[in-house]
């Protein structure tokens, strides 16, 4: 009896087994203030510690989150019910005032997020559990931007100094960018800068009563390996469970691994060059007193320079989708704006920048991440390649993505690499962050070239408030051709993202390319 009771406690032991996944990608978890970086990993893992009034489901549709349900109480009114019993990782209660708190804090100057934050206006508390947002006009995706603006805590975030976003990018440290109290299904025990992040299941969390909580995972690990080879091997030795980001050349080679799982599909995400176009002087550029970046036909002259097929199937072993648009989904895109506008054409291109007057071309600085996109780093080498062909001389920065990020942010660039996208696939979160030009408020927060053009940004403005859809679509239509007919940038590829996954580790893929640990499961 004594053997069988022991038995027993063994099994049930075993049982109770904590779960812990273990995944990697290249980059580090930049800041934990959820208004301070809008960038994919650090959303990610920020995702898991606080939440949005509206949430994504598998597949990508709006869902209830820490509001249960909402309505169009006017034209420019939308009134939010909030979730009853929810409570942050410190114990005290969600209510109506750290919504108000978090949207107001989300639309301050320092916040990455105000240009998804300040479309929804002004927020009032109606009472504890409702909220209302009053716009200065109608919105008709202002449920898009309630799912891209995480809640905090106002009693915490003004006990700790934290009532402004950590501004990423002057390099400011804050309580809010080491700390976290949020309301998501787990909780920040260890942060240690390009080492780990350890995240532990909240227990209290408001998802498990409502059956949310499908997986099984108590704890996260997430380690930044900066090294191809390094992350792959670890997945291989099963240090890890999933790698979101595998070497493209390692693909064929893990297919026939028994071991090992790829999941793989299109991500929500355009790849493209900026260029600036605002300097009257190019910062990092031989060319002095002038900035050639400015001239169409130089603009015209990269894109045909560039060998987009060649980088499809050299760089990115076959896993890249050239396009000619600059809209992150496919399925949202328009049919005539998706082939390459220009041919590639090296004599064309030569052309070109001599009638620019550079028949020998210059030097260029071009800045690009080295552990943000798929095979960033390659793809500004092959583009250095093919420029240098006319003649541009390029100068070539390829670094680590916290300092990217900051340097982009600070407008410390003459042209450089860069993707948008994520779950949003409206077109519009892409025309008002990224192509409109900048005013100070949120709009073209993103627009790194710094181009300005009335005419886009009247088109842009018109969409963003136009409630009937057929002339909203027109209008995007419009403005991304104008787009694309001017080359204020270049885009090249979609990228398909390949997740290596162990056996026994069972994960949703979406398009956004966000792992979701509430899904996985852990055989």
């Amino acid at each position: 009896m004594r053997f069988l009771a022991a038995a027993c406690i063994v099994v049930a032991c075993l049982a109770a087994e904590a779960k812990t996944l273990r995944w990697s990608s290249q980059g580090d978890y930049l800041t934990a203030d959820p208004h301070g970086q809008n960038e994919g990993i650090n959303n990610l893992i920020n995702d898991e510690i606080y939440e949005r009034l509206v949430m994504r489901g598998k597949n990508l549709e709006l869902v209830p989150g820490l509001a249960t349900s909402w309505e169009m109480a006017a034209s420019t009114r939308w009134r939010f019910h909030l979730r009853k019993g929810v409570v942050f990782h410190d114990g005290s209660a969600f209510t109506a005032d750290d919504v108000v708190f978090s949207i107001e804090r989300a639309q301050l100057a320092a916040s990455n997020f105000k240009v998804f934050a300040t479309p929804l206006g002004k927020v009032r508390k109606v009472d504890d559990f409702t909220v209302e947002f009053e716009t200065p006009a109608p919105t008709p995706v202002l449920l898009e931007n309630a799912a891209l603006v995480n809640i905090m805590s106002r009693a915490w975030c003004e006990k700790n100094g934290a009532q402004k976003p950590q501004d990423f990018k002057s390099g400011e440290e804050t309580f809010s960018s080491r700390n976290t109290n949020g309301t998501g299904p787990f909780m920040l025990a260890r942060r240690e800068a390009e080492v780990a992040t350890v995240l532990k299941k909240n227990p209290r969390w408001w998802g498990i009563a409502e059956k949310r909580f499908e997986g099984n995972v108590d704890e996260i690990v997430y380690r930044p390996i900066k090294s191809d080879a390094t992350r792959m091997a670890a997945l291989l030795t099963g240090e890890l469970d999933l790698v979101l980001d595998p070497p493209l050349q390692d693909i064929p080679r893990l297919k026939s691994d028994t071991a090992i799982r790829i999941v793989e599909g299109p991500e929500n995400r355009v790849i493209f060059l900026v260029m600036d176009q605002s300097r009257d002087e190019l910062r990092y550029s031989s060319v002095k007193a002038s900035n050639p970046l400015k001239d169409l036909r130089v603009r015209q002259a990269f894109y045909m320079a560039i060998d987009i097929d060649a980088i499809r199937r050299q760089v990115m072993r076959g896993q890249a989708l050239p396009t000619g648009a600059m809209i992150p989904s496919a399925a949202r895109s328009f049919p005539d704006l998706e082939p390459r506008l220009l041919p590639f054409d090296i004599a064309g291109a030569k052309k070109l920048m001599a009638d620019a007057g550079y028949p020998n071309g210059f030097e260029l600085g071009l800045l690009c991440p080295n552990n943000r996109y798929v095979n960033d780093e390659r793809i500004c080498t092959a583009i250095a390649g093919m420029l240098a062909k006319i003649g541009v001389r390029i100068n070539l920065s390829a670094i680590p993505r916290a300092q990217f990020f900051q340097k982009v942010d600070n407008f410390d660039v003459s042209m450089h690499l860069y993707g948008w996208g994520g779950a949003t696939t409206d077109p519009g979160f892409t025309l008002t962050p990224v192509i409109h030009s900048p005013d100070g408020k949120g709009k073209g927060d993103f627009n790194s070239g710094r181009y300005r053009d009335e005419t886009l940004d009247a088109l842009i403005d018109a969409a963003s408030g136009e409630m009937d859809p057929p002339r909203r679509l027109e209008m995007m239509h419009e403005a991304f051709r104008r787009v694309r007919e001017k080359i204020y940038t270049i885009p090249l590829h979609r990228q398909v993202i390949p997740w290596a996954v162990r056996k026994g580790i069972h994960a949703q893929h979406r398009a956004d390319n966000v792992l979701e640990a509430t899904w996985v499961r852990i055989d």
